[in-house]
């Protein structure tokens, strides 16, 4: 049985006050799509306004695995859900580039969020050049074995395959090698997690947009999409909720 699809915006580093008439925007129309799971991680100022606004799902982008202490800068999955939070993201390859975070750090973030009650959309994904290299299921099947959460609810666990070189720049895998991928991410939840690994959701994500997200959604074992820039506005994001309905109804 096809799993309902989630259809998730980052909105990364982008987002201020004034955004929140978008965030109502995106909720209001995204009601008309109930067939559909739809959420939006915000930037944390903007988490307990967003909460407040609207009835749609709110989430981080990142969490700390320590529920409190000395770490400046940080934000526990305890604050989160303070906040109004109801999911976060970790793992997200810009987060594990720039701020240099493992795969035990990404685990142990998830395992933390999933412990205080935050669904996770866990992040994976392969370089150009381990993809030119002929050994991206690989590299991307060894990474989510080691960042997966030792026990989780499969409704409340998302992982996210984002090929890194996809990110921001209009360049997609073909859906060969995104169904090939998926395929093999679904072997490996199977593995980890039993009969509960055919529930968790896989998300493909990088420069996902409306021209391109129904044929995305067709492929097997795409439950959805972690969206980048197209999330951050009303018309660019809604397309895509509808393109992931036609395919819950198809």
């Amino acid at each position: 049985m096809a799993l309902k699809k989630l259809v998730a915006g980052n909105w990364k580093m982008h987002g201020m006050s004034g955004d929140i008439a978008e965030i109502e925007a995106i909720a209001r129309t995204a009601r008309d799509y109930p067939q559909v799971d739809v959420a939006l991680c915000v930037p944390a100022i903007l988490i307990e306004r967003a909460a407040r606004a609207v009835d749609l799902p709110i989430g981080g982008q990142d969490v700390h695995f320590a529920e409190q202490g000395a770490h400046t800068g940080c934000i526990s999955a305890k604050m989160l859900r303070d906040a109004g939070a109801k999911l976060t993201i970790v793992g997200h390859s810009e987060r594990r580039d720039a701020q240099r975070e493992s795969d035990e750090e990404v685990k142990a973030k998830a395992e933390a969020a999933l412990a205080c009650g935050l669904d996770v959309i866990l992040c994976i994904g392969e370089s150009l050049a381990v993809r030119e290299a002929g050994s991206a299921v690989e590299i991307v099947c060894a990474q989510l074995a080691a960042s997966l959460p030792r026990q989780a609810d499969p409704n409340r666990l998302a992982i996210a395959y984002e090929p890194i070189w996809a990110i921001g720049t209009g360049k997609i895998p073909t859906m060969a090698e995104i169904a090939e991928m998926h395929a093999a991410l679904r072997r490996q939840l199977q593995e980890a997690y039993g009969a509960d690994g055919a529930d968790v959701r896989i998300l493909y994500g990088g420069s996902v947009k409306a021209s391109n997200a129904s044929e995305i959604f067709a492929v097997p074992d795409v439950d959805g999409a972690l969206v980048g820039g197209a999330s951050l506005k009303q018309a660019d994001f809604i397309p895509i909720v509808a393109a992931a309905a036609e395919k819950v109804e198809a």
